[in-house]
């Protein structure tokens, strides 16, 4: 169930050139999260920003009532979050939206390209504690878009793309072994990234008949239905990718 919550930093944490983590709590429980929700996080302090703004939900410990964000510096609101300092609040509507599958059959394949690793981190965290077999596949423009590998590692597997060739296989994820001549060792895959990679990836799930799920990132002003803003159309007619998403299977799309 969605709450408003005011949750408190624990530690802001720059990653690579261009990204932040933000760990956070609250001084209540923090209501149960899927892997694959998102949040609508408020930017306070800058007169240019109105809206919320969405993020996918990193990392979820309910044990030690831990919250966390990977964000990406792209504009205005960005840069104000990735300002913000221990013992500062952050005003946030979560969790929001429906997740991923976490009790899969088979082996899964989770893909993740720049920021859209974010969910993944979750997903594999949900994805282990059921004792299920899992790899990350992680691509990027280059080694810097490579995001907290050391701790994605400690998860499983990690395999690795980039497009200058900086780190791991050159090229695309989609010219990954796992996603070529090892696409038959997986039963499933879950993705979440550029728009283009997320649809290569399902162009070769499709060809092999592998159950596919992704996290879209239509522009989001509510959150909750309410504007219509992030409207995609399906096989099933028009969705709100913020409360009918943003996962969806690609049966559907």
């Amino acid at each position: 169930m969605k709450q408003i919550r005011t949750l408190v930093i624990v530690e802001n944490i720059a990653v690579g050139t261009s990204y932040f983590l933000l760990k956070c709590t609250s001084p209540e429980p923090l209501p149960q999260m899927s892997a694959g929700q998102f949040a609508q996080i408020l930017v306070e302090g800058n007169n240019n920003v109105f809206l919320r703004r969405p993020f996918s939900i990193h990392d979820y410990d309910p044990d030690r009532n831990l919250v966390c964000f990977l964000i990406q510096k792209v504009g205005n609101g960005t840069a104000t979050l990735s300002l913000l300092k221990k013992d500062d609040t952050l005003n946030v509507v979560i969790p929001l939206g429906n997740g991923f599958t976490t009790n899969p059959k088979g082996k899964s394949l989770l893909v993740g390209g720049g920021c859209g690793i974010a969910p993944m981190f979750f997903l594999g965290k949900r994805l282990k504690s059921n004792n299920l077999p899992f790899d990350f596949l992680v691509g990027g423009k280059s080694s810097c878009d490579l995001l907290r590998l050391d701790e994605f590692s400690k998860l499983t597997t990690v395999f690795c793309t980039t497009e200058d060739s900086s780190a791991g296989t050159s090229g695309f994820v989609t010219d990954h072994d796992c996603l070529t001549k090892e696409i038959d060792n997986y039963s499933n895959i879950f993705c979440c990234g550029p728009t283009p990679m997320m649809k290569a990836v399902a162009a070769v799930a499709r060809n092999h008949n592998i159950n596919c799920e992704v996290s879209l990132e239509n522009t989001m002003a509510c959150g909750f239905g309410v504007c219509l803003g992030c409207i995609t159309k399906t096989a099933d007619g028009n969705k709100c990718v913020c409360t009918e998403g943003p996962v969806f299977n690609i049966n559907i799309l």
